[in-house]
């Protein structure tokens, strides 16, 4: 039924059906990202990593190095202080990217 017979809903409509739902990761993931993005762009150049030479396997062992030292016991890197996953997840994104735009 409408309000005041102007055919106006008396709620609003939105289409995002089967559209993808950012508000599921959590905020700890983005900031993750964010924060070891941060330190690369501070120690390199923003979007450096982009240009590193054979930056599938590059990534793929660092991703690998972070992984084994967490497994090891060791939660947080000596060098950035940043928590090893923040670093397997960031080399995560990073072969992602590389991998979807080496098929464009």
């Amino acid at each position: 039924m409408d309000r005041d017979n102007t055919n106006q809903p008396l709620e609003g409509m939105k289409f995002d059906t089967g559209k993808l739902q950012y508000s599921l990761i959590p905020t700890s993931a983005t900031h993750a990202l964010a924060e070891v993005l941060t330190y690369g762009a501070n120690k390199y150049a923003p979007n450096n990593w982009q240009l590193v030479e054979n930056g599938e396997v590059r990534y793929m062992d660092a991703l690998f190095r972070h992984l084994e030292a967490f497994r090891s016991g060791e939660t947080h890197d000596p060098e950035s202080g940043i928590h090893h996953l923040a670093h397997v997840l960031t080399n995560v994104a990073f072969l992602h990217y590389l991998d979807i735009h080496a098929k464009d």
